[in-house]
Protein backbone atom coordinates (compact mmCIF):
# COMPACT_ATOMS: atom_id res chain seq x y z
CA UNK A 1 0.00 0.00 0.00
CA UNK A 2 1.13 3.47 -1.16
CA UNK A 3 2.28 5.56 2.64
CA UNK A 4 2.78 8.92 3.18
CA UNK A 5 6.67 9.77 3.68
CA UNK A 6 7.28 10.88 7.49
CA UNK A 7 8.22 13.93 8.15
CA UNK A 8 11.86 14.87 8.67
CA UNK A 9 12.04 14.62 12.62
CA UNK A 10 14.64 17.69 12.57
CA UNK A 11 12.31 19.81 10.92
CA UNK A 12 9.75 18.64 13.41
CA UNK A 13 11.90 19.73 16.42
CA UNK A 14 12.60 23.19 14.60
CA UNK A 15 8.42 23.49 14.69
CA UNK A 16 8.27 22.76 18.36
CA UNK A 17 10.78 25.09 19.47
CA UNK A 18 8.93 27.33 17.62
CA UNK A 19 5.86 26.86 19.28
CA UNK A 20 7.38 27.05 22.53
CA UNK A 21 8.96 30.36 21.34
CA UNK A 22 5.92 31.60 20.47
CA UNK A 23 4.19 30.32 23.32
CA UNK A 24 6.70 32.63 25.48
CA UNK A 25 5.39 35.60 23.83
CA UNK A 26 2.04 34.95 24.56
CA UNK A 27 2.32 33.90 28.03
CA UNK A 28 4.52 37.96 28.52
CA UNK A 29 0.72 38.77 27.55
CA UNK A 30 -0.78 37.38 30.19
CA UNK A 31 -1.71 34.14 27.83
CA UNK A 32 -4.25 33.57 25.24
CA UNK A 33 -4.97 31.71 21.73
CA UNK A 34 -2.70 31.78 18.61
CA UNK A 35 -4.93 31.06 15.31
CA UNK A 36 -2.92 30.55 12.60
CA UNK A 37 -4.60 28.94 9.09
CA UNK A 38 -2.26 27.82 6.22
CA UNK A 39 -3.11 29.19 2.52
CA UNK A 40 -6.28 28.68 1.04
CA UNK A 41 -6.51 26.56 -2.42
CA UNK A 42 -7.24 28.78 -5.11
CA UNK A 43 -9.17 27.95 -8.41
CA UNK A 44 -6.84 28.92 -11.65
CA UNK A 45 -10.27 28.17 -14.40
CA UNK A 46 -13.32 26.24 -14.28
CA UNK A 47 -12.37 23.23 -12.23
CA UNK A 48 -8.32 23.36 -12.42
CA UNK A 49 -6.67 24.56 -9.39
CA UNK A 50 -3.87 26.98 -9.55
CA UNK A 51 -0.74 24.45 -7.64
CA UNK A 52 -1.46 24.45 -3.61
CA UNK A 53 1.30 25.53 -1.71
CA UNK A 54 1.29 25.98 1.92
CA UNK A 55 1.25 29.46 4.04
CA UNK A 56 4.46 30.10 5.04
CA UNK A 57 3.85 31.26 8.92
CA UNK A 58 1.82 27.81 9.09
CA UNK A 59 4.27 25.70 7.62
CA UNK A 60 7.14 27.52 10.08
CA UNK A 61 5.15 26.55 13.16
CA UNK A 62 3.77 22.96 11.98
CA UNK A 63 5.66 21.28 8.90
CA UNK A 64 2.45 20.54 7.76
CA UNK A 65 1.33 20.85 4.04
CA UNK A 66 -2.18 20.05 2.96
CA UNK A 67 -4.76 22.86 2.30
CA UNK A 68 -7.73 23.06 4.83
CA UNK A 69 -5.25 23.25 7.71
CA UNK A 70 -5.07 25.30 11.24
CA UNK A 71 -3.33 25.60 14.28
CA UNK A 72 -4.73 26.62 17.34
CA UNK A 73 -2.30 26.86 20.27
CA UNK A 74 -3.67 27.64 23.59
CA UNK A 75 -1.51 29.47 25.89
CA UNK A 76 -1.77 29.89 29.99
CA UNK A 77 -0.39 32.55 31.63
CA UNK A 78 2.43 30.71 33.31
CA UNK A 79 3.98 29.52 29.50
CA UNK A 80 2.13 26.10 29.72
CA UNK A 81 0.73 25.17 25.67
CA UNK A 82 -1.19 22.66 23.95
CA UNK A 83 -1.01 22.70 20.10
CA UNK A 84 -3.82 21.19 18.63
CA UNK A 85 -3.72 20.56 14.20
CA UNK A 86 -7.02 21.06 12.41
CA UNK A 87 -6.86 18.67 9.12
CA UNK A 88 -9.17 16.69 6.48
CA UNK A 89 -10.24 13.25 7.28
CA UNK A 90 -9.34 10.45 5.51
CA UNK A 91 -11.30 9.84 3.22
CA UNK A 92 -11.51 7.06 0.51
CA UNK A 93 -13.06 8.16 -2.40
CA UNK A 94 -11.13 11.52 -2.41
CA UNK A 95 -8.18 10.16 -2.01
CA UNK A 96 -8.65 8.30 -5.18
CA UNK A 97 -8.73 11.65 -6.33
CA UNK A 98 -6.09 13.77 -5.08
CA UNK A 99 -4.07 11.56 -3.17
CA UNK A 100 -3.56 10.41 0.42
CA UNK A 101 -4.22 12.54 3.74
CA UNK A 102 -2.98 11.94 6.94
CA UNK A 103 -6.62 12.40 8.94
CA UNK A 104 -5.98 14.24 12.23
CA UNK A 105 -5.10 11.04 14.13
CA UNK A 106 -2.11 10.19 11.62
CA UNK A 107 -1.21 13.80 11.86
CA UNK A 108 -1.39 14.31 15.65
CA UNK A 109 1.67 11.44 16.14
CA UNK A 110 3.50 12.24 12.89
CA UNK A 111 3.93 15.85 13.56
CA UNK A 112 4.36 15.81 17.55
CA UNK A 113 1.14 17.84 18.23
CA UNK A 114 -1.22 17.44 21.63
CA UNK A 115 -3.95 17.04 19.90
CA UNK A 116 -5.61 17.12 16.03
CA UNK A 117 -9.18 17.40 14.72
CA UNK A 118 -11.14 17.46 11.82
CA UNK A 119 -10.90 21.14 10.14
CA UNK A 120 -15.06 21.30 10.17
CA UNK A 121 -15.14 21.45 13.47
CA UNK A 122 -12.77 24.60 13.83
CA UNK A 123 -15.55 27.02 14.19
CA UNK A 124 -16.42 25.31 17.75
CA UNK A 125 -12.85 24.85 19.09
CA UNK A 126 -12.33 28.44 18.35
CA UNK A 127 -15.06 29.85 19.93
CA UNK A 128 -14.62 27.48 23.31
CA UNK A 129 -10.56 28.02 23.00
CA UNK A 130 -11.67 31.91 22.91
CA UNK A 131 -13.34 31.92 25.92
CA UNK A 132 -11.82 33.32 29.54
CA UNK A 133 -8.59 33.69 27.68
CA UNK A 134 -6.50 37.10 27.80
CA UNK A 135 -5.99 37.64 23.90
CA UNK A 136 -6.31 36.60 20.64
CA UNK A 137 -3.22 36.43 18.32
CA UNK A 138 -3.84 35.91 14.44
CA UNK A 139 -2.30 36.89 11.31
CA UNK A 140 -3.69 40.52 10.50
CA UNK A 141 -4.15 40.99 6.55
CA UNK A 142 -2.90 37.64 5.47
CA UNK A 143 -5.71 35.81 5.04
CA UNK A 144 -8.75 37.08 3.41
CA UNK A 145 -11.86 36.55 5.34
CA UNK A 146 -10.06 35.92 8.92
CA UNK A 147 -10.91 38.78 10.17
CA UNK A 148 -14.39 38.39 9.92
CA UNK A 149 -14.07 34.81 10.94
CA UNK A 150 -12.65 35.71 14.25
CA UNK A 151 -14.97 38.67 14.95
CA UNK A 152 -17.87 35.99 14.89
CA UNK A 153 -15.79 33.71 17.36
CA UNK A 154 -15.92 36.50 19.57
CA UNK A 155 -19.29 37.26 19.11
CA UNK A 156 -20.15 33.59 20.57
CA UNK A 157 -17.91 34.61 23.25
CA UNK A 158 -19.86 37.41 23.97
CA UNK A 159 -23.42 35.80 23.95
CA UNK A 160 -21.76 33.90 27.00
CA UNK A 161 -21.41 36.60 28.96
CA UNK A 162 -24.16 36.64 31.18
CA UNK A 163 -23.31 32.94 32.07
CA UNK A 164 -19.74 33.98 33.57
CA UNK A 165 -17.58 34.01 30.59
CA UNK A 166 -15.17 36.41 29.33
CA UNK A 167 -14.42 37.71 25.79
CA UNK A 168 -10.28 37.95 25.05
CA UNK A 169 -9.90 42.04 25.83
CA UNK A 170 -7.16 42.38 23.15
CA UNK A 171 -6.30 41.18 19.86
CA UNK A 172 -2.84 40.80 18.58
CA UNK A 173 -0.73 40.56 14.98
CA UNK A 174 0.72 37.09 15.75
CA UNK A 175 2.81 37.69 12.44
CA UNK A 176 4.60 41.03 14.79
CA UNK A 177 6.22 37.90 17.04
CA UNK A 178 6.77 35.11 13.94
CA UNK A 179 8.39 37.74 11.65
CA UNK A 180 11.07 38.61 14.12
CA UNK A 181 11.60 34.96 14.81
CA UNK A 182 11.88 34.14 10.75
CA UNK A 183 14.33 36.96 10.20
CA UNK A 184 16.86 34.47 11.40
CA UNK A 185 18.01 31.82 9.70
CA UNK A 186 19.01 29.01 12.31
CA UNK A 187 21.78 26.23 10.60
CA UNK A 188 19.07 23.96 9.06
CA UNK A 189 17.52 26.30 7.50
CA UNK A 190 20.47 27.86 5.55
CA UNK A 191 21.06 24.00 4.59
CA UNK A 192 18.02 24.14 2.54
CA UNK A 193 18.51 27.53 0.98
CA UNK A 194 22.26 26.59 0.00
CA UNK A 195 20.89 23.51 -1.39
CA UNK A 196 17.93 25.18 -3.19
CA UNK A 197 21.15 28.17 -4.42
CA UNK A 198 22.62 25.23 -5.79
CA UNK A 199 20.10 23.60 -8.10
CA UNK A 200 18.91 27.37 -9.45
CA UNK A 201 23.01 28.16 -9.87
CA UNK A 202 23.06 24.89 -12.22
CA UNK A 203 19.52 26.18 -13.88
CA UNK A 204 21.56 29.61 -15.17
CA UNK A 205 24.58 27.59 -16.18
CA UNK A 206 22.36 25.37 -17.95
CA UNK A 207 20.25 28.15 -19.72
CA UNK A 208 23.67 30.00 -20.55
CA UNK A 209 25.09 26.84 -22.09
CA UNK A 210 22.04 26.72 -24.12
CA UNK A 211 21.98 29.74 -25.63
CA UNK A 212 25.19 29.38 -27.07
CA UNK A 213 24.62 26.22 -28.62
CA UNK A 214 21.79 27.46 -29.89
CA UNK A 215 23.53 30.15 -32.10
CA UNK A 216 25.72 27.15 -33.84
CA UNK A 217 22.22 25.30 -33.86
CA UNK A 218 19.18 27.36 -33.34
CA UNK A 219 15.57 25.63 -32.72
CA UNK A 220 13.51 25.64 -36.25
CA UNK A 221 10.99 29.02 -34.33
CA UNK A 222 14.60 30.56 -33.78
CA UNK A 223 15.84 30.57 -30.08
CA UNK A 224 13.21 32.29 -27.75
CA UNK A 225 12.90 33.09 -24.67
CA UNK A 226 10.37 30.15 -23.56
CA UNK A 227 13.33 27.83 -24.60
CA UNK A 228 15.67 28.91 -21.99
CA UNK A 229 12.45 29.23 -19.33
CA UNK A 230 11.95 25.49 -20.32
CA UNK A 231 15.56 24.99 -19.18
CA UNK A 232 15.32 26.49 -16.09
CA UNK A 233 12.18 24.72 -15.50
CA UNK A 234 13.87 20.98 -16.04
CA UNK A 235 17.20 22.10 -13.36
CA UNK A 236 14.69 22.78 -10.94
CA UNK A 237 12.94 19.61 -11.10
CA UNK A 238 15.94 17.25 -12.03
CA UNK A 239 17.75 18.88 -8.91
CA UNK A 240 14.83 17.93 -6.45
CA UNK A 241 12.94 21.11 -6.35
CA UNK A 242 9.19 21.47 -5.84
CA UNK A 243 8.74 24.43 -8.24
CA UNK A 244 10.00 27.98 -8.90
CA UNK A 245 9.96 30.17 -6.39
CA UNK A 246 8.46 33.17 -8.71
CA UNK A 247 7.70 33.45 -11.89
CA UNK A 248 11.01 33.42 -14.21
CA UNK A 249 12.19 36.54 -16.06
CA UNK A 250 13.72 35.21 -19.26
CA UNK A 251 14.35 38.87 -21.10
CA UNK A 252 15.83 39.25 -24.23
CA UNK A 253 17.51 42.61 -25.19
CA UNK A 254 14.78 45.86 -24.24
CA UNK A 255 12.50 43.25 -22.76
CA UNK A 256 15.28 43.67 -19.57
CA UNK A 257 14.35 46.77 -19.18
CA UNK A 258 10.91 45.54 -17.65
CA UNK A 259 11.60 45.15 -14.30
CA UNK A 260 9.10 42.46 -13.64
CA UNK A 261 8.55 41.03 -17.54
CA UNK A 262 7.78 37.14 -17.69
CA UNK A 263 9.54 34.64 -19.79
CA UNK A 264 7.59 35.15 -23.55
CA UNK A 265 8.48 34.28 -27.16
CA UNK A 266 10.95 36.99 -28.04
CA UNK A 267 13.48 35.95 -29.83
CA UNK A 268 16.80 35.86 -28.58
CA UNK A 269 19.19 37.72 -31.09
CA UNK A 270 23.13 37.95 -31.17
CA UNK A 271 24.78 41.25 -29.74
CA UNK A 272 22.09 42.00 -27.36
CA UNK A 273 22.13 40.56 -23.71
CA UNK A 274 19.26 38.30 -22.11
CA UNK A 275 18.65 38.77 -18.45
CA UNK A 276 17.11 36.15 -16.46
CA UNK A 277 15.80 36.21 -12.84
CA UNK A 278 14.95 32.39 -12.07
CA UNK A 279 14.94 30.29 -9.08
CA UNK A 280 13.50 27.19 -7.45
CA UNK A 281 12.09 26.61 -4.21
CA UNK A 282 13.23 23.50 -2.23
CA UNK A 283 11.18 22.43 0.91
CA UNK A 284 9.61 25.63 1.65
CA UNK A 285 12.42 28.11 1.34
CA UNK A 286 13.31 30.10 -1.93
CA UNK A 287 16.11 30.92 -3.27
CA UNK A 288 16.45 34.18 -5.75
CA UNK A 289 19.06 34.60 -8.66
CA UNK A 290 19.46 37.17 -11.40
CA UNK A 291 22.65 37.19 -14.08
CA UNK A 292 22.95 38.63 -17.10
CA UNK A 293 24.74 37.57 -20.50
CA UNK A 294 25.13 38.12 -23.73
CA UNK A 295 22.88 36.00 -26.06
CA UNK A 296 26.30 35.17 -28.63
CA UNK A 297 28.46 34.60 -25.60
CA UNK A 298 30.90 37.65 -25.82
CA UNK A 299 30.37 40.82 -23.90
CA UNK A 300 31.71 43.83 -26.10
CA UNK A 301 31.08 47.70 -26.38
CA UNK A 302 28.61 49.60 -24.18
CA UNK A 303 26.93 46.52 -23.18
CA UNK A 304 30.76 45.37 -21.61
CA UNK A 305 31.04 48.88 -20.06
CA UNK A 306 27.44 48.82 -18.42
CA UNK A 307 28.05 45.21 -17.21
CA UNK A 308 31.21 45.99 -15.58
CA UNK A 309 29.56 48.87 -13.82
CA UNK A 310 26.85 46.46 -12.56
CA UNK A 311 29.14 43.76 -11.46
CA UNK A 312 31.02 46.41 -9.54
CA UNK A 313 28.42 47.65 -7.68
CA UNK A 314 27.28 44.39 -6.73
CA UNK A 315 30.43 43.48 -5.14
CA UNK A 316 30.88 46.71 -3.55
CA UNK A 317 27.58 45.97 -2.14
CA UNK A 318 28.54 42.75 -0.89
CA UNK A 319 31.72 43.92 0.76
CA UNK A 320 29.51 46.26 2.81
CA UNK A 321 27.25 43.44 4.01
CA UNK A 322 28.01 42.55 7.26
CA UNK A 323 27.05 41.89 11.23
CA UNK A 324 26.30 45.70 12.75
CA UNK A 325 25.93 47.72 9.51
CA UNK A 326 22.87 48.93 8.49
CA UNK A 327 20.10 47.61 5.97
CA UNK A 328 20.86 50.18 3.90
CA UNK A 329 24.33 50.50 3.49
CA UNK A 330 24.40 47.87 0.65
CA UNK A 331 22.90 49.47 -1.05
CA UNK A 332 24.68 52.63 -1.02
CA UNK A 333 27.66 51.43 -1.66
CA UNK A 334 26.11 49.62 -4.74
CA UNK A 335 24.86 53.60 -5.46
CA UNK A 336 27.85 55.32 -5.57
CA UNK A 337 29.50 52.98 -8.29
CA UNK A 338 26.08 52.77 -10.20
CA UNK A 339 26.65 56.87 -9.79
CA UNK A 340 29.99 57.36 -10.82
CA UNK A 341 29.31 55.05 -14.12
CA UNK A 342 26.71 57.06 -15.37
CA UNK A 343 28.19 60.16 -15.18
CA UNK A 344 31.54 58.45 -16.52
CA UNK A 345 29.32 57.26 -19.44
CA UNK A 346 27.71 60.37 -19.77
CA UNK A 347 24.09 58.85 -19.43
CA UNK A 348 23.86 61.38 -16.40
CA UNK A 349 25.30 64.90 -18.14
CA UNK A 350 27.90 66.81 -15.53
CA UNK A 351 25.76 69.93 -16.61
CA UNK A 352 22.93 68.26 -14.38
CA UNK A 353 25.10 66.69 -11.82
CA UNK A 354 28.65 67.34 -11.91
CA UNK A 355 29.95 64.91 -9.51
CA UNK A 356 28.61 61.62 -7.55
CA UNK A 357 27.02 63.02 -4.79
CA UNK A 358 24.85 65.28 -6.68
CA UNK A 359 23.65 62.28 -8.71
CA UNK A 360 22.93 61.27 -5.79
CA UNK A 361 21.11 64.09 -4.12
CA UNK A 362 19.04 65.10 -7.12
CA UNK A 363 18.11 61.49 -7.97
CA UNK A 364 19.42 61.58 -11.66
CA UNK A 365 20.62 57.42 -11.35
CA UNK A 366 16.16 56.81 -10.79
CA UNK A 367 15.93 57.21 -14.63
CA UNK A 368 18.15 53.90 -14.44
CA UNK A 369 18.30 52.00 -11.44
CA UNK A 370 14.71 52.63 -10.14
CA UNK A 371 14.61 49.56 -7.29
CA UNK A 372 16.17 49.06 -3.78
CA UNK A 373 19.47 46.77 -3.90
CA UNK A 374 17.81 44.28 -0.70
CA UNK A 375 15.47 42.47 0.15
CA UNK A 376 14.82 39.72 3.08
CA UNK A 377 14.54 36.26 1.67
CA UNK A 378 14.04 33.19 2.90
CA UNK A 379 10.80 30.98 3.07
CA UNK A 380 9.27 33.52 0.87
CA UNK A 381 11.27 35.23 -1.61
CA UNK A 382 10.56 38.66 -0.40
CA UNK A 383 10.60 37.28 3.07
CA UNK A 384 8.85 38.66 6.22
CA UNK A 385 10.71 41.09 8.70
CA UNK A 386 10.54 45.01 9.42
CA UNK A 387 13.53 47.05 7.94
CA UNK A 388 13.18 49.29 10.46
CA UNK A 389 15.26 48.93 13.42
CA UNK A 390 12.73 48.01 16.58
CA UNK A 391 12.70 50.42 19.25
CA UNK A 392 14.59 52.84 17.63
CA UNK A 393 13.38 56.66 17.09
CA UNK A 394 12.67 57.45 13.24
CA UNK A 395 14.63 60.84 12.12
CA UNK A 396 12.56 63.57 11.87
CA UNK A 397 13.39 65.55 8.75
CA UNK A 398 13.55 69.13 8.25
CA UNK A 399 10.08 69.03 6.23
CA UNK A 400 8.14 67.48 9.36
CA UNK A 401 8.05 63.53 8.19
CA UNK A 402 9.88 60.66 9.49
CA UNK A 403 12.18 58.67 8.26
CA UNK A 404 12.50 55.21 10.39
CA UNK A 405 15.95 53.79 11.20
CA UNK A 406 17.24 51.29 8.95
CA UNK A 407 17.57 47.68 10.40
CA UNK A 408 20.87 46.52 11.68
CA UNK A 409 22.05 43.68 9.84
CA UNK A 410 22.80 40.81 12.20
CA UNK A 411 24.44 37.15 12.40
CA UNK A 412 21.75 34.65 10.51
CA UNK A 413 19.93 37.45 8.47
CA UNK A 414 19.89 36.53 4.75
CA UNK A 415 19.36 38.86 2.32
CA UNK A 416 19.26 39.42 -1.97
CA UNK A 417 22.08 41.92 -3.08
CA UNK A 418 20.66 43.24 -6.34
CA UNK A 419 21.92 46.32 -8.57
CA UNK A 420 20.93 46.97 -12.57
CA UNK A 421 20.99 49.31 -14.67
CA UNK A 422 17.76 50.02 -17.33
CA UNK A 423 18.64 51.89 -20.08
CA UNK A 424 15.22 52.86 -22.65
CA UNK A 425 15.75 54.23 -25.80
CA UNK A 426 15.45 57.54 -25.99
CA UNK A 427 16.44 61.01 -27.71
CA UNK A 428 19.06 62.17 -25.44
CA UNK A 429 20.33 58.63 -25.00
CA UNK A 430 23.92 57.33 -27.08
CA UNK A 431 21.97 54.84 -29.43
CA UNK A 432 24.61 52.01 -28.30
CA UNK A 433 23.40 52.29 -25.09
CA UNK A 434 19.93 51.76 -26.23
CA UNK A 435 17.31 48.88 -24.67
CA UNK A 436 20.19 47.48 -22.31
CA UNK A 437 19.19 46.04 -19.09
CA UNK A 438 21.63 44.75 -16.78
CA UNK A 439 20.92 42.96 -13.12
CA UNK A 440 23.13 40.65 -10.96
CA UNK A 441 21.67 39.56 -7.84
CA UNK A 442 23.11 36.93 -5.18
CA UNK A 443 21.76 35.46 -1.87
CA UNK A 444 23.81 36.37 0.79
CA UNK A 445 23.50 35.44 4.52
CA UNK A 446 25.54 38.09 7.14
CA UNK A 447 28.25 36.30 9.53
CA UNK A 448 30.06 38.07 11.90
CA UNK A 449 33.02 38.95 9.48
CA UNK A 450 31.37 39.95 6.06
CA UNK A 451 28.71 37.68 4.19
CA UNK A 452 28.43 34.11 2.75
CA UNK A 453 27.24 34.42 -0.33
CA UNK A 454 24.85 31.31 -1.08
CA UNK A 455 24.45 31.31 -5.25
CA UNK A 456 28.07 32.32 -6.04
CA UNK A 457 27.90 29.00 -7.80
CA UNK A 458 26.03 31.17 -10.70
CA UNK A 459 28.64 32.03 -12.96
CA UNK A 460 29.10 36.82 -13.42
CA UNK A 461 32.33 37.20 -13.60
CA UNK A 462 33.20 38.38 -17.94
CA UNK A 463 35.63 35.67 -17.97
CA UNK A 464 33.70 32.92 -16.61
CA UNK A 465 30.29 33.82 -18.28
CA UNK A 466 32.58 33.72 -21.92
CA UNK A 467 34.34 30.37 -20.83
CA UNK A 468 31.23 28.71 -20.15
CA UNK A 469 29.40 29.82 -22.87
CA UNK A 470 32.38 28.74 -25.46
CA UNK A 471 30.96 25.79 -27.05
Amino acid sequence: MTMLTPPDSRLLGRCADRRARLAAQIARAGGGVAIVPTAAEVMRNRDADYPFRHDSYFYYLTGFTEPQAALLLLVEPDGASQSVLFCRPRDAEREIWDGLRWGPEAARVAFGLNAAEDIAGLDAAAVGALADRAGVWWPFAVHNGLGARVEQWLDAVRAQVRGGRRVPGAQYDVCAVLDEMRLYKDADELAVMRRAALISADAHRRAMRACARAQAAPPPTGLREYHLEAELLWAFRHGGAQAPAYGSIVAAGANACILHYRAGDAALQPETLCLIDAACELDGYASDITRTFPVDGRFNGARRVLYDIVLESQQAAIAATTAGVRFNDPHDAALRVLARGLLDTGLVRRDVAPDVDAVLETGAYKRFYMHRTSHWIGMDVHDCGDYAEPGEVPQILPDGSKRPVQRVLRPGMALTIEPGLYVRAADDIPVAFHDIGIRIEDDVVVLESGCEVLTAEAPKSVADIEDLMRI
